[in-house]
């Protein structure tokens, strides 16, 4: 019996299938270091808040100053802990990907890249302009976030344009 998918699922799914070969290994494994290393960013921050350590800042000095920040939580929680559930569940949905070579997996991981593009833009702005300090992890986290973006554009806009044509003149006829 077929599966009945909503019509952009469904659109999403096919796509998917004609781009099944098109990214390199290599590509995937930027894509999952980039994510380890925001996990890796966020789960020392989101340890340090829990655990009432300071955070060693480096040449920076801000550290303490955003983290101590009333912006510092969304919803009651640490931001460093959101930014460490976006990264695992990205982490998550690119293991999928390596394991079952199906690229709708990259796909739902890069469809969540923008979200964390656009905090990251946010807490960045936060950190120039109204805290006027910056937080040296912050900015790493906010640099995978961004490369992360960046390479979810790749996966939808990059790769295989006449598969892309292939879909639309199927959807058309």
């Amino acid at each position: 019996m077929r599966r009945v998918l909503p019509k952009a699922v469904q659109i999403c799914y096919d796509y998917s299938a004609t781009m099944q070969k098109t990214l390199p290994k290599w590509f995937i494994l930027v894509f999952l270091a980039v994510a380890v290393i925001g996990l890796a960013d966020a789960t020392y921050l989101a340890a340090s808040h829990y655990l009432e350590k300071p955070v060693v800042c480096g040449f920076l000095e801000g550290c303490d100053i955003v983290l101590e920040s009333p912006y510092s939580t969304a919803f009651g929680l640490p931001v460093a802990l959101w930014g460490l559930f976006y990264y695992l569940l990205i982490l998550i949905l690119a293991e999928i990907y390596l394991l079952k070579k199906d690229i709708f997996w990259i796909k739902a991981a890069a469809i969540l890249s923008p979200f964390g593009f656009l905090a990251s833009l946010w807490f960045v702005y936060l950190q120039l302009f109204v805290i006027k300090a910056v937080c040296l992890y912050c900015m790493v986290s906010a640099t995978a976030s961004a490369v992360l973006f960046i390479l979810a554009l790749y996966i939808f806009f990059g790769p295989n344009k006449s598969a892309r044509a292939e879909i639309k003149n199927a959807q058309q006829g």
